[in-house]
């Protein structure tokens, strides 16, 4: 995962801010739920509503997020969420009253909710063609070691320092962000970040339009679409498979610990790899996520054989489980970093910020529905949450491969292009249908 020859200026501070903020996440999010009531001395269930609704509202922010990069550049906006994120989550301590909390959660929760999309925006402005699924694949590499190794941290300050340690790790995180934030002001503006010079001939964006552009995109709101049906895939790993394991598997609880620890280390060592064999695979982007999204419905499809079969052996029961469970891996490994880069190449650069906050909404409401929805399908039959997920997945795959022809050739295509999104042959980009823009990726849009 180490980054040997930096293929931007700044990288190695980019991957290094990176693994930070993953090692101060793991660090604190795995015992969030333990701290809160430590500290504020409130029940699980009204914590788990605070987070809950605050998330919720952090959602609507995204909007607000993707319009303010557009305005302001990546650049900008990746750093003054790193200190959002930072001195909100160093005042965790400090919430011991549940309104004092609430408004902690709620400012945390926009920080955290809009830093995706910005992050993507901002990866996007600095690199293009086969780097943007190689950036994907480490982004998603660091991220898991950082949070298995951070998760580890913590578990050995908690049981050194008790519950001094819950205090300890809390501002370990928000250090973390701080510090990803120094690192990422040593990255310099690219070229394409609104705001830089413009070069001689150089059209500015000009004002109105705004997110009426993105919702006329007819193709690129497809794209989202199905990121959010594959999205509840990935959903599944963290939300139904524990209650899965226990309740219908009748697997003891520590077991299934040895699953997340099997798809982590995957992720982190193989996520590069993956990437690389799936770009000389497949000749498309569409292609590689849809590959990635028929493994993810192959293994939920055995997550739903091996509940029907239910081996009485708890051995058999952790090999099936565990097969399943590399597969949906793989299938992550394939898709993640070949949608992620379908969606910063299929935005067009003047609007890049509104285009990826809408797209991260289907992540969040994804992650939004999935308790309520798995948790009411278990109630009917254990295997249901693994046929909905396996059926989602596939229509996700299905329009993945139908939005080919619609796309821009330039975002579809695994060819290389300039990192402002350009292709670097002189053809121009074909129309799209479906409601979309027809234009030039190239030419500038109106700005809100």
């Amino acid at each position: 995962m180490s980054v040997s020859r930096p293929r931007f200026p700044g990288e190695r501070a980019l991957v290094a801010g990176i693994t930070v903020d993953a090692l101060g996440s793991g660090m604190y999010v795995p015992f969030s739920l333990v701290f809160f009531r430590h500290v504020t001395g409130l029940s699980l269930p009204l914590i788990g509503l605070v987070l809950t609704v605050t998330g919720l509202l952090g959602m609507t922010v995204l909007p607000m997020a993707g319009a303010a990069v557009d305005r302001f550049g990546a650049r900008q906006m990746q750093l003054a969420l790193y200190v959002v994120r930072g001195l909100g989550f160093a005042c965790y301590p400090l919430a011991t009253s549940l309104p004092v909390f609430a408004a902690i959660a709620l400012v945390t929760a926009i920080g955290t909710r809009a830093f995706p999309a910005v992050q993507q925006a901002r990866i996007a402005e600095l690199v293009g063609g086969a780097d943007r699924e190689r950036m994907q694949a480490l982004t998603r590499s660091l991220s898991n070691a950082g949070l298995g190794a951070g998760t580890l941290l913590a578990s050995l300050l908690i049981a050194t320092a008790g519950d001094t340690g819950y205090l300890v790790a809390a501002w370990l995180n928000a250090a973390s962000f701080l510090i990803a934030g120094l690192l990422a002001s040593r990255i310099p503006a690219a070229a394409t970040a609104l705001g830089a010079a413009a070069g001689p001939g150089t059209a500015r964006p000009q004002r109105g339009g705004g997110y009426r552009l993105v919702l006329r995109d007819g193709p690129y709101l497809a794209l989202t679409t199905a990121n959010l049906l594959i999205a509840l895939g990935y959903a599944s790993l963290a939300v139904l498979l524990p209650v899965y394991a226990s309740s219908w598997l009748h697997l003891p609880q520590s077991l299934t610990g040895v699953t997340f620890a099997v798809n982590t280390a995957l992720c982190a060592t193989l996520g590069i790899p993956a990437a690389a064999l799936a770009r000389r695979r497949f000749s498309t982007r569409n292609r590689a996520a849809a590959a990635g999204a028929g493994l993810f419905a192959a293994a939920f499809l055995g997550q739903a054989v091996l509940g029907t079969v239910r081996p009485h052996s708890v051995p058999l029961l952790m090999t099936g489980l565990l097969a399943a469970v590399v597969l949906a891996t793989v299938g992550e490994l394939v898709h993640s970093p070949a949608a992620g880069a379908l969606a910063q190449s299929a935005a067009p650069q003047p609007l890049r910020g509104r285009y990826l906050a809408a797209y991260q909404l289907s992540w969040s409401l994804a992650n939004a529905l999935a308790p309520s929805l798995f948790t009411l399908l278990l109630a009917l039959d254990g295997r249901l949450p693994w046929l909905v997920v396996a059926a989602a997945a596939l229509v996700g795959g299905a329009i993945l491969l139908r939005l080919e022809r619609s796309l821009p050739a330039d975002a579809v295509s695994t060819r290389p292009q300039a990192a402002d999104g350009r292709r670097q042959s002189p053809a121009p980009t074909p129309a799209r249908r479906g409601g979309g823009p027809d234009r030039d990726r190239s030419q500038p849009v109106a700005l809100v």
